[in-house]
């Protein structure tokens, strides 16, 4: 009937070796990391460095401690999808209250924690009394909070204070402190977990939630808690987040809650529930950083990089699955779960090792299959803020032709609008020592911290498109975007002869380019009193919601005559919405001159588009990062030329 191994007898049976072995085979995330390190090391020289480790620790940090709070919930049998908003509000929270609202700092902390709690809280009530789904609950919460936090913050971020910003410094100039917050948060956890009363509560309810309300346990109010401790949890990390970036992003944190919960299961827990430690989520969040840190370093495409980690994400809980199922049928086969037993370790060793020979097949497929690493002397990093926008995509194109006439090695990594991800990627720039850096900045502000770095190490940076706030660059080569909106302005008042009702359609709220642009429109528009602006909506730069947001406006407002789009995207997406009127009744502009939105300027469905030529931009771009790393002199700003594109000279122009 034993199922337990004798201390005695597992020792005699192999002493420390057999202890690791056994180890590794009883946890599939560990081998999964254990695999990752030592392929990493084995294809980058420049991955297995203490400083670069510690880059690892750091953009591990925000995912774990928010994952510390899921694992709460999970193991419960439940899920919070809402902590990357919580976190984002929290900061907001924390910001506008030590800034705008003059209140004291520490007390600011504490508003800030309070906000988390209280999303948490509401989150537990919803989904114990009001006996809502978790998934449906979280998901109303994640809504509520990102909106609260964009209209707290008006849509722009705002300066941390500088009290709290050590949080994302360093101790003795190479400590990271979101690492020493992480290891805390993580023993916080595991000492809920496994030494308080809710810990066990947790275990029972995702167990068995029926049985544990029938054995005396009070469910609903231990919900609540539960909760309560996700938003704690999130508010910590929405901290951690905003000081690392200096100041509280209102679209910070977006999607980290499916990495929170990828971090969890990862680790070993049961999305069924009654499965979930701690430790197993700190090595789920470490296998994502290490998968980040070292694709970028070594110079994988950044489209490839979401593929491989969904991939070894699979296959890290694949492991963990059939290691589970072996366990169990041995333990029904033979009455005893051994893990001495010799058929048992055998299988295990098998699935280990085919976990290892996989995950490293995948990554040396990836790296060698990438367009970087051509051995060449000079190594160039370039961060775009997004690839999700066909802008971006031609300045990635017009940055790369250039590295290979020049014959360099351009790396291409993609910031997906995330701030945060921006500075993980400078800081992998930085560790792999590269000569130059080019980063077109998601915020100006957040990416300060990450540029001040790359001086520190002596590395040239070149921002593109938009400037870096309170740090030193090499240049700037940007097109005017306060300009070109006012530019956009002209144009289309000229087009409706100084009269009419128009629609502004806006990019993403938070972003520079956004503001830059919307701003110049603002401020040319006044010189034409005869034109009103009936409406403002954003629609994030995409054409889908372009074409959503337009086909709404149109039933508030059918008499609009003219529209302006913070970019041709959202031009086209307006465009699809008025259908016939687009080009007759209604004038529409965008802004980029991207292929798609010149085609609609030649076919007259747009009216204009302020071109930036961004091929061009791109090309300019890496031929002043490569003047840099040479050590010649670069002027401060290099201006690319933008004009507004109308169907009368639009074949010069393309």
């Amino acid at each position: 009937m034993a199922t337990d191994t004798h201390p005695s007898k597992a020792a005699a049976g192999g002493g420390a070796g057999h202890t690791v072995r056994r180890l590794l085979l009883d946890n599939g995330a560990l081998t999964a990391l254990v695999v990752l390190l030592v392929a990493m090391s084995l294809l980058s020289g420049d991955f297995l460095t203490t400083q670069n480790l510690l880059n690892v620790g750091v953009q591990a940090a925000v995912t774990a401690i928010l994952a510390f709070g899921v694992t709460f919930v999970i193991v419960s049998a439940g899920i919070d999808l809402s902590v990357g908003s919580v976190a984002a509000l929290s900061a907001t929270v924390l910001a506008w209250s030590a800034t705008s609202a003059g209140v004291p700092v520490w007390l600011a902390v504490i508003l800030a924690v309070a906000t988390g709690v209280a999303c948490g809280f509401v989150n537990g009530a919803l989904v114990a009394y009001g006996k809502l789904p978790s998934f449906i609950a979280t998901l109303a919460m994640l809504s509520v909070a990102r909106g609260l936090s964009l209209v707290i913050s008006q849509g722009s971020p705002i300066a941390f204070p500088d009290s709290v910003s050590v949080l994302g410094d360093t101790l003795g100039g190479w400590l990271p402190v979101p690492v020493l917050v992480m290891i805390a948060m993580g023993l916080i956890t595991a000492l809920i977990l496994t030494r308080t009363y809710i810990g066990r509560s947790m275990y029972a309810i995702g167990g068995n939630e029926e049985a544990a309300r029938l054995s005396g346990l009070r469910v609903k109010k231990q919900k609540l808690a539960i909760y309560a401790l996700s938003g704690l949890f999130a508010a910590v990390a929405g901290i951690v987040l905003a000081s690392r970036l200096v100041s509280a992003q209102p679209q910070a944190a977006q999607g980290y809650e499916l990495d929170a919960i990828a971090a969890v299961v990862i680790g070993g827990a049961s999305l069924a529930g009654g499965v979930g430690k701690a430790s197993g989520t700190l090595i789920g969040a470490l296998i994502l950083a290490v998968l980040r840190n070292g694709l970028n370093l070594l110079s994988v495409s950044a489209f490839w990089q979401q593929v491989v980690i969904g991939v070894v994400i699979a296959l890290a809980v694949l492991l963990d699955t059939l290691r589970r199922k072996a366990g169990s049928g041995a333990a029904a086969s033979t009455g005893s779960a051994s893990p001495g037993a010799p058929g048992s370790g055998r299988r295990g060793a098998a699935k280990a090792g085919l976990a290892v020979v996989v995950v490293a097949a995948v990554v040396a497929a990836v790296s060698f299959f990438n367009s970087g690493s051509s051995g060449t002397t000079t190594k160039v990093g370039m961060s775009l803020s997004t690839l999700n926008n066909p802008f971006f995509v031609q300045m990635k194109a017009g940055a790369q032709a250039e590295a290979k006439a020049a014959g360099i090695d351009l790396t291409v990594t993609d910031a997906q609008n995330d701030a945060s991800q921006q500075a993980n990627q400078l800081q992998n720039f930085t560790s792999s020592q590269v000569d130059s850096i080019i980063v077109n900045p998601v915020d100006s502000d957040a990416v300060g911290p990450g540029v001040r770095s790359a001086d520190k190490a002596g590395i040239p940076v070149v921002a593109a498109d938009r400037g870096v706030n309170k740090a030193e660059t090499a240049t700037l080569v940007a097109s005017d975007n306060v300009a070109g909106g006012k530019l956009a302005a002209k144009a289309l008042a000229d087009k409706l002869g100084g009269k009419g009702d128009i629609v502004v359609l806006q990019g993403t709220a938070g972003t520079s380019a956004s503001r830059e642009r919307g701003a110049g429109f603002a401020e040319g528009i006044k010189a034409y009193p005869g034109i009103k602006v009936v409406a403002t909506q954003p629609a994030d730069f995409d054409r889908t919601k372009g074409l959503d947001v337009m086909t709404n406006l149109l039933q508030g407002h059918p008499g609009v005559t003219g529209v302006f789009a913070e970019n041709d995207e959202m031009a086209l997406g307006a465009a699809k919405a008025l259908g016939a009127k687009a080009g007759k009744s209604v004038s529409v502009v965008g802004f980029d001159g991207t292929p798609d939105g010149l085609k609609a300027v030649a076919a007259g469905t747009l009216y204009a588009s302020v071109a930036q030529q961004p091929k061009e931009l791109g090309r300019i771009a890496v031929q002043n990062a490569v003047r840099a790393a040479d050590g010649k002199k670069v002027a401060g700003m290099v201006k690319v030329p933008v004009k507004v594109v109308t169907r009368q000279n639009v074949a010069d122009f393309s």
